[in-house]
């Protein structure tokens, strides 16, 4: 086998160093989270569009549907890097694959979410989640303490994945629920994996791959901003309103990345159970934030009189995902190393936050409400710790 390798210039996949210092996202998982901005992107905006046309709900529900089968992929992948990654070219193609496989589902976005056709999204994932399949084999072949591990990974996605391409054969009616059961199985697939044997992650490392995502669906709001300011400046009648909801956008994204770094995530991934809790609940926290982008749009469409969509349901399309996202970082990251006053302010705050979609101006009521939080955390957040850059040598003078 060595000599096979040499011929072939490629590297045995083994454990990384869960203790190695200094570890970083690589060049090639940054390059990999470019293409999950087109795919965000497109499950963004598409959720507009159904939202400004009036299909709240149903919008709704097919942008979670879709943004399961992105997030999943990229959350797939994200922990096998953490594990395995070896870096040799044949790691670099099929990471290469599965970008490939990510730029089909995302072109079949817009047909699943208004037509309920899946059929591009379906085999987009299937590309991503085969290609992870290859890398499991590869642990099996190289690995043997995690050999048991990997092949339970392999034969698992496997058989769900041709459940996922039989379901297209389903009809129409049992398309909700064939996902979920689908998805649930999924989702159940690490649980039962790791039993065997836990495969290693870095805590450090993996807490900044969650945070460099958390920044990709952030970006997705500052496009609503953006957009705000563009239409405003072709819209003169508008201009005011415009600007102030642009204002609004900018201090609501601002607001949400303050308030998920506003602790380490590290310890967060101290055991499996807790890595399992905090990857799974970041569903929510990505696709609440995913979906504050379209929000801010519509509320442009309303405030350009472009969408008859009622005005509560157009402020709810911002405050609910707003407050969402508030409330599940509180609960997983913030309570436990908050003060008294933080977990009473920021809880109450968040729920202001969606119910504020009653008031004339909610995007104003939101802004206020996270900067009330936001307040919150630096002063009476939690104990005040010195950065270690502070701590190095002493002063000289």
């Amino acid at each position: 086998m060595p000599s096979i390798l040499n011929r072939l210039d490629l590297l045995p996949i083994r454990p990384r160093n869960k203790g190695e210092r200094h570890r970083v996202a690589s060049s090639l998982e940054l390059f990999f989270d470019l293409v999950f901005v087109i795919a965000v992107s497109a499950a963004a905006t598409t959720l507009h569009h159904l939202e400004v046309e009036g299909h709240v709900a149903s919008g709704v529900g097919a942008y979670l549907m879709v943004f399961f089968a992105i997030w999943w992929a990229w959350m797939n992948f994200t922990w096998f890097a953490t594990a395995f990654d070896n870096d040799d070219w044949l790691y670099r193609v099929t990471t290469i694959v599965q970008m490939a496989g990510v730029l089909v589902l995302a072109a079949g976005v817009a047909g699943a979410m208004q037509n309920g056709d899946f059929t591009a999204v379906t085999f987009g994932y299937v590309i991503m989640r085969l290609a992870m399949v290859s890398q499991w084999i590869r642990v099996a072949v190289n690995s043997p303490e995690y050999r048991t591990t990997a092949l339970r990974y392999a034969g698992a996605i496997t058989v769900v994945q041709l459940a996922w391409v039989l379901r297209l054969l389903l009809p129409e009616s049992l398309g909700v629920l064939s996902f979920i059961v689908l998805a649930l199985c999924e989702v159940l697939v690490p649980i039962w994996a790791e039993q065997k044997n836990v495969t290693p992650w870095h805590n450090h490392h993996i807490a900044e791959r969650y945070g460099l995502f958390t920044l990709v669906v952030l970006g997705e709001g500052l496009l609503g901003s953006a957009n705000a300011i563009i239409d405003g400046l072709q819209d003169a009648d508008h201009v005011l309103p415009l600007a102030l909801l642009a204002a609004c956008g900018l201090i609501i994204t601002a607001g949400m990345w303050w308030i998920y770094f506003a602790v380490p995530q590290h310890d967060n991934f101290a055991n499996l159970r807790q890595s399992l809790t905090t990857g799974y609940t970041h569903y929510l926290i990505f696709a609440a934030a995913g979906a504050v982008s379209a929000g801010i749009e519509v509320a442009v469409s309303l405030h350009s009189g472009e969408t008859e969509l009622p005005a509560f349901e157009a402020a709810a399309t911002l405050t609910v995902p707003v407050a969402v996202f508030v409330l599940a970082v509180w609960a997983l990251a913030i309570r436990r190393a908050a003060s008294a006053a933080a977990n009473t302010i920021v809880p109450i705050c968040g729920a202001l936050i969606a119910l504020s979609a009653i008031l004339p101006w909610p995007e104003v009521a939101t802004s206020v409400l996270l900067i009330v939080i936001v307040a919150t955390l630096v002063v009476a957040g939690r104990p005040r710790v010195r950065h270690p850059a502070f701590e190095a040598a002493p002063s000289s003078l």
